[in-house]
């Protein structure tokens, strides 16, 4: 599968395919659409499609803690992602499941169901195949792009930051003017650090920083300058892939 996504890669001129990973709260999302819309590539976020398949086991009375009962029915949702990064979208079974995917029911769920194998190779395949038919290239975002999903990306990006950080981060996406109060930043550390545990732990596809992956710590830097960072690496990136074609025609 890895050379039907490289042969995607090249379709069209200065197409380029990049990974970006990380635990939460590092600035995955954010940088990922702003790099994929400043460089005219589609995105893609495959957390969503993860809580999508979660919140779909939730509707349907699935016992997420079962894995046999979760790997049972990992086939049955359609899920569908739309690439478009000023306007990401995603469905379950045609239904907009963009809200509902984003409860604490579900973010409490999604490790449990993303550690069954049957539903991390569905979503791989899935995954892949999106990448696949993204003819100007594509900005992939998860926790297994570069080691698993898409481990011949043009370039891989690994994001770390602090927990206090990505702490201070979650609760300013989830909670607002209040995002601060010890009290919640404290607990918000907890759960980002339960959760780094289970993702990195887990036997199928655990969170993990490729070996050729660049790692950038966006602990002190804003948004904008990661965006400039990475724009930079897959400019530079796609010039060398430019150069190598012109070479070999």
């Amino acid at each position: 599968m890895s050379d039907t996504v490289e042969t995607a890669a090249r379709t069209a001129p200065a197409a380029v395919i990049v990974g970006i990973d990380g635990p939460s709260g590092t600035g995955k999302s954010s940088t990922s659409k702003a790099v994929a819309a400043k460089l005219g590539l589609r995105y893609l976020d495959t957390g969503a499609q993860y809580r999508a398949i979660t919140w779909w086991m939730l509707s349907n009375g699935i016992d997420v803690e079962d894995a046999a009962a979760v790997a049972a029915a990992a086939g049955k949702p359609e899920i569908v992602s739309g690439t478009d990064p000023s306007a990401p979208t995603i469905t379950v079974d045609g239904a907009d499941a963009a809200g509902p995917i984003r409860t604490q029911e579900v973010t409490s769920a999604v490790s449990a169901v993303s550690a069954v194998p049957e539903v991390r190779t569905r979503l791989t395949e899935l995954q892949r195949s999106i990448a696949a038919a993204a003819p100007q290239g594509i900005v992939v975002e998860g926790r297994d792009i570069g080691t698993t999903v898409l481990p011949d990306a043009d370039l891989k990006i690994f994001l770390t930051a602090s927990p206090e950080a990505r702490a201070a981060r979650r609760n300013g996406e989830l909670k607002g003017k209040n995002a601060q109060d010890p009290a919640d930043l404290a607990a918000t550390r907890a759960a980002l650090v339960k959760r780094d545990a289970a993702d990195s732990g887990r036997k199928t596809s655990p969170l993990a920083k490729a070996a050729d992956a660049v790692e950038v710590d966006t602990t002190d830097l804003t948004l904008e300058q990661v965006v400039e960072c990475v724009v930079t690496l897959v400019e530079s990136r796609r010039s060398a892939a430019e150069g190598t074609e012109k070479r070999s025609a």
